[in-house]
């Protein structure tokens, strides 16, 4: 019985050796010495000369806190104003060239926020000053130019086509060490909620990521450039094995508006969203495990009320693709261009829907269309209550003058009541220069006047 077992785990084994490879993603056959062993090498050689090493310089401005005090300068007669030392500051990260021809380069904006000065050093030892491009904090992508010969770019991969447990190679320059190559794989995939950036869909990896690899690459077998490494969890300052990476798509999006306008202008539907929770979902007589966005708030004359989104719809998919959160979602709308019209799928009264909706270019907040006072204000129906909730207030505009405070409610203006925002709208549709509030703040109500 054993002998036959042995037969038949002999046979399966041959013809699992028989089976025709896949070379994009087999592994080498020969190392460096060109011994019959599976080694990265290969592919390290080709990738590393597109990874770059960046070095920022900005200068600072010190004084000794003594010399600020008036009564120290009193006393030591010293004169009224004196002028301040400058020091230079040096720090150091990664990025990836993406176009060899014309010396495109990408990074982290974090690399090089504050520069005064951005220089490149390629693998073979030149060091070449870079423009910057333009650049995205939310993405925190920024796009670099230096002018080059004989420069090599990676080619960028489908990141959306990325499994979990896929291998990975991280190219940086960690702690400014210079080239440095860490193996992994992809731990998950869509982290968000993070904080760590304005938008955030990150691959997370078990490749070694540390302090100076921030703009590196993180390429897949095939040699192509999966994601922009950013980030790390870091609780004792060091790599515990969890990085994160923007994804190339991502990254994709921002790098060419920057190309193309020298900015980023982010696109948005006029709508206010949250999670659907299983408790949301079974209060909608859905089932508990629905995944999807509800709209708590359609903003008025937005591109979504426009295209026939209502409160209470629930967003399931965006171009066919799945949308399991509020996070998601705000990807897929914020990171596509103004002017581009996209398919939304939503789930209204257990019935699925398709809507087109045109990205808009404008931040509705609901406010300014109001009243002139609101301007800077973010207003939204309040969801338990009647009334307009002041979700927030911009410091130094309009609004921050009247004296209103985020998490007021209005429920009566000039002397007609409120029970959304189009009833405040239409009671100060007479513009004038004096308007009336009633509000509640938190348990009291009170009169306010702005004019």
């Amino acid at each position: 019985m054993k002998v036959k077992c042995w037969q038949s785990l002999m046979v399966i084994m041959a013809a699992v050796l028989m089976l025709p490879t896949v070379s994009a993603a087999a592994l080498p056959a020969k190392d460096s010495q060109g011994q019959q062993l599976p080694t990265l090498a290969p592919l390290v050689k080709t990738v590393t000369p597109a990874v770059v090493n960046i070095s920022t310089y900005a200068k600072t401005t010190v004084q000794n806190p003594l010399l600020s005090d008036p009564f120290f300068r009193h006393f030591f007669n010293m004169p009224p104003s004196q002028p301040r030392q400058q020091r230079q500051t040096q720090s150091a990260g990664s990025g990836v060239i993406i176009n060899a021809e014309e010396g495109t380069v990408i990074t982290n904006y974090h690399v090089i926020k504050g520069a005064d000065e951005v220089r490149v050093t390629l693998e073979d030892g030149r060091t070449i000053k870079a423009e910057v491009v333009g650049s995205d904090p939310d993405v925190d992508i920024a796009v670099l130019d230096i002018n080059a010969d004989n420069l090599k770019a990676l080619p960028l991969a489908d990141s959306d086509k990325l499994a979990v447990g896929d291998f990975v190679i991280a190219v940086g320059n960690p702690f400014g060490l210079g080239q440095t190559v860490t193996t992994g794989v992809v731990s998950a995939l869509g982290r968000s909620g993070l904080g760590i950036e304005g938008y955030e869909n990150f691959i997370q990896t078990d490749a070694s990521i540390n302090p100076g690899n921030s703009g590196g690459a993180l390429v897949n077998l095939r040699g192509e450039l999966v994601g922009v490494n950013t980030a790390i969890l870091a609780p004792s300052g060091g790599n515990v094995g969890i990085g994160f990476a923007i994804p190339t798509n991502m990254a994709k999006a921002s790098v060419q508006q920057i190309l193309d306008h020298g900015e980023v202008k982010r696109g948005q539907i006029g709508v206010y969203i949250q999670d659907l929770t299983a408790d949301l979902a079974e209060a909608f007589n859905l089932d508990e495990q629905q995944r999807g966005v509800l709209i708590n708030d359609v903003q008025p004359d937005s591109t979504a009320e426009k295209a026939g989104l209502r409160d209470g719809d629930i967003i399931i998919a965006v171009e066919g693709k799945s949308v399991g959160n509020a996070a998601q979602l705000r990807n897929e709308i914020g990171l596509r261009r103004i002017g581009d019209e996209v398919k939304v799928t939503i789930l209204r009264d257990k019935k699925v829907k398709d809507l087109n909706i045109k990205i808009g270019g404008e931040k509705l907040t609901g406010a300014s269309k109001v009243h002139k006072i609101f301007e800077g204000a973010i207003l939204q129906n309040s969801q338990s209550e009647d009334g307009v909730l002041v979700r927030d207030i911009q410091a130094g505009s309009a609004a921050a003058y009247t004296g209103l405070r985020p998490g007021d409610r209005i429920i009566a203006a000039n002397r007609h009541s409120v029970k959304n925002l189009r009833d405040l709208q239409q009671a100060l549709s007479k513009r004038s220069n004096k308007v009336l509030l009633r509000i509640i703040r938190g348990n009291a109500a009170l009169f306010l006047v702005i004019q």
